[in-house]
């Protein structure tokens, strides 16, 4: 034990060599085999470096357990790097591969789950069942001489708020693609979002061993429709099925992935027959790079070839300024490129120090302050994501100067809470490890603190807050109640959940029609959190579409002379009214800020003062329910000019009565009509379908206001009026319709009366309602 422990601790120190580390000592192993068996089959996987297996042997006394010294920490490189894509790119794939080239995991699993255990990455059932990601996830793992943090997020557009926040606070990216597909439209939208937060990224082409796999049309769709300067720094040595490596066009080597995980690695010289587009492949390179780096501009213009060193720092200065894309190459699926892309992160992607971040200055009207990212200075980090877990709520946060250590209190910047360190955990998926501190650039999760997604953390010597994310509005509403009313409770607690985690889902009580209604980023996103709730709260929801809100008017004016008379053997009931209503303009309703106005004409006492209120009250309770369909009647004015009343029998109740029956009555001759939410839709698509579209806008009875095309004739605006009746399931329709391309975001803008058929639906299902009601 004594030997096993001073050997590790020593090793510990040292970190790995560059590279993947030989086993350990057969009697180390048999040392380390006889303290903690389960994990001593790890010491002969053959990338584990060193220093982080024999962490993982280390019999530990408490649960917490150090991957690396403090003083390591200070001179490590560390990268924090997200790994994005569209649906179906090969994300998860490509970091399950990542975790077993740096020994974090131990073998390598399906992303279905066929093997009953599941990509590491993929921890939810869920995922695992549907073969997709939903939940961005967080680990860490070492490469030669540099930590890396990674989080591998959703390729769908319904999960696209996870790969934000992701963004938000990471310093690179992989994009990766398709090497059959290339740029598809979540390629677009995650573009969009790198570029929103100027995260330099690498692009790695995948999937070269699939028929009919064209890197270089992938680099044409990088340049052309994602105006990227993007140039290959390999080339692949076979495609399809003969695809077995690359060539590395800094070093101009070939390598070539053998043994059954491509755990080994052949170097080789470039094949005679590709010397050819080796050179011509090489000179692009320089060339991109001259349009944009000085140094490497002024060698083209001597025409001197640049040195092996210089092209890297060439490469590095320009990913890292966001001006240069490097492209690499491989097959994640059939383990090949993989280690070569991990060297790519160590030698392009930017240190934290090197990304600039800012933070709000509060007392100096929100004035930008670059932080340092030292971990001498005062702290401040970003809680970007929520997630609850069994033992409470677990809050990411990304450090971005300054450091945490557990016991310390840290200070909520928005809300001024302080609040206690108890635990401080790296993520490794769903699995979490203990840490006592972490320092500037780390990204790590802390169990024991209330607050929202996106609030800032200090240690109180400053008033500086982090910019927050953008979060896009909803496009889809499903109306949702519990199949049983004990649900009911459970029901809230996991809307109260769900809404935290995630900003995009928003739950509202319709006040019209008193549903819950869900709101998402499509039909899969809602469909995903249903079947949630189903899972993690027991609660099984009846779904469907929300009901519009539909309102009733008037059109012409119509009088009334009203007798409500009831006696019931003691004091009854009796209340006369007269006078008339008449609608409203628009802009009546405007300047009253009201939707219905009540009138009082009355001269006299025939009707006593006292029960004028009762009057009013009764006009009310009759526009809250209208007589053609059961909704909200607005645009009328009630004007009382006479009436009646007993000195014992007419009270408040009477009147009331009388005035509600009065108006529902006389409503039914004032030429009723219903209206309907009217909504100013925006869609953004590729002018290519701009036909398709227009077509399906006109059957869902829409009405083209303007449609403006973007400066090189690629995308186009366009902004219709389409009855909101009209709008349900669009989001799928439309992404159907532009190949997942189109975009849309709507708002209200007026109700407008219903086309008659529409009318009479609308009046014989509220009848049928009733009449089921009655029975």
């Amino acid at each position: 034990y004594t030997i096993t422990m001073a050997t590790t601790s020593m090793l510990r120190l040292l970190g790995p060599r560059p590279g993947a580390a030989a086993p350990f000592p057969s009697s180390l192993s048999a040392a380390a085999a006889s303290l903690r068996p389960s994990a001593a089959s790890a010491a002969h996987h053959p990338y584990i470096a060193g220093g982080a297996a024999l962490s993982q042997l280390l019999p530990t006394a408490t649960s917490s357990r150090r991957f690396l010294s403090t003083d390591d920490l200070e001179s490590i490189k560390r990268r924090n790097i997200g790994i994005s894509a569209h649906i179906d790119s090969g994300k998860t794939t490509l970091t399950e591969r990542i975790l077993y080239y740096t020994g974090r995991i131990n073998s390598i699993h399906d992303v279905r789950g066929k093997d009953g255990v599941g990509a590491k990455m993929d921890s939810m059932d869920l995922e695992r069942e549907k073969g997709i990601t939903i939940q961005s996830a967080a680990t860490f793992c070492r490469w030669k001489d540099a930590r890396i943090n990674i989080i591998d997020t959703p390729g769908h557009v319904d999960f696209t708020i996870e790969v934000e926040r992701a963004l938000r606070v990471l310093d690179g990216g992989i994009l990766v693609l398709c090497g059959v597909s290339g740029v598809q439209s979540q390629s677009l939208t995650v573009d969009r979002q790198m570029k929103r937060y100027n995260v330099p990224r690498l692009a790695f082409i995948n999937k070269l061993d699939r028929q009919g796999s064209n890197p270089w049309k992938v680099i044409g769709d990088l340049r052309n429709q994602l105006k990227l300067n993007a140039a290959a720094m390999q080339i692949p040595v076979g495609l399809e099925d003969g695809h077995e490596g690359v060539v590395d066009l800094i070093t101009m080597k070939s390598y070539v992935f053998e043994g059954e995980k491509g755990e080994k690695i052949v170097e080789g010289d470039i094949p005679g027959d590709m010397t050819e587009m080796v050179e011509e492949k090489r000179a692009e390179l320089i060339e991109r790079l001259a349009e944009v780096d000085d140094e490497i501009g002024e060698l083209f213009l001597m025409e001197e070839e640049p040195t092996e060193e210089q092209l890297k720092e060439a490469i590095r200065r320009q990913t890292v300024a966001c001006k240069f894309v490097p492209v690499f190459m491989g097959s994640a699926f059939k383990n090949k490129g993989v280690q070569k892309l991990l060297d790519g992160v160590i030698d392009y992607l930017p240190e934290p120090i090197e990304k600039p971040n800012f933070a709000l200055d509060r007392s100096k009207d929100e004035e930008p302050v670059q932080v340092t990212c030292k971990k001498e200075d005062p702290l401040l980090a970003l809680a970007f994501k929520l997630e609850e877990t069994p033992f409470g709520q677990l809050t990411y946060m990304r450090i971005y100067q300054g450091m945490l250590k557990k016991g310390n209190f840290i200070i909520n910047v928005n809300d001024g809470k302080k609040i206690k360190l108890a635990r401080i955990v790296r993520m490794h998926s769903d699995e979490m490890e203990e840490i006592d501190e972490a320092h500037a650039g780390d990204v790590v999760a802390m169990f024991g603190i209330d607050c929202r997604s996106m609030d800032t953390f200090s240690d109180g010597n400053m008033n500086l807050a982090m910019s927050t994310m953008f979060v896009p509005e909803p496009v889809m509403s499903l109306a949702v109640k519990p199949a049983e009313q004990k649900m009911q409770n459970n029901f809230a607690k996991a809307l109260n959940k769900f809404t935290k985690e995630d900003p995009t889902l928003r739950v509202k009580v319709d006040s019209e029609t008193k549903e819950t209604v869900l709101s998402g980023m499509g039909e899969l996103h809602l469909e995903v959190y249903i079947e949630r709730m189903n899972r993690e709260y027991n609660v099984e929801c009846v779904s469907g579409q929300p009901n519009v809100n539909y309102k009733e008017t008037i059109a012409s004016k119509a009088t009334f002379d009203w007798l409500h008379k009831k006696q019931t053997g003691g004091a009854g009931q009796y209340a006369k009214v007269q006078g008339y209503i008449e609608p409203m303009t628009e802009e009546e309703i405007k300047e009253l800020g009201k939707p219905n106005q009540f009138v009082n004409k009355c001269i006299g006492t025939n009707i006593p003062p006292e029960y004028y209120p009762s009057c009013e009250k009764g006009m009310n309770d009759a526009t809250v329910e209208g007589a053609l369909v059961g909704c909200e009647v607005e645009g009328v004015r009630v004007v009382l000019q006479d009436g009646a009343s007993h000195a014992v029998d007419s009270s408040d109740m009477a009147f009331r009565i009388c005035m509600a029956n009065a108006i529902r009555d006389t409503m039914k001759r004032a030429n009723p009509s219903v209206l309907e939410p009217i909504m100013t839709v925006e869609i953004e698509i590729p002018s290519e379908f701009q036909g398709a579209v227009t077509a399906s806008l006109s059957r869902r009875m829409g009405m083209i206001q303007s449609s403006d095309m973007n400066d090189d004739g690629s995308g186009l605006k366009i902004e219709v009026q389409v009855p909101l009746a009209n709008m349900f399931g669009y989001s799928t329709e439309l992404r159907s319709l532009t190949q997942g391309k189109g975009e849309f975001s709507m708002e209200y803008y007026q109700h407008a009366a219903v086309p008659r058929n529409v009318q009479e639906e609308l009046m014989d299902k509220y009848k049928m309602e009733r009449e089921a009601e009655a029975a």
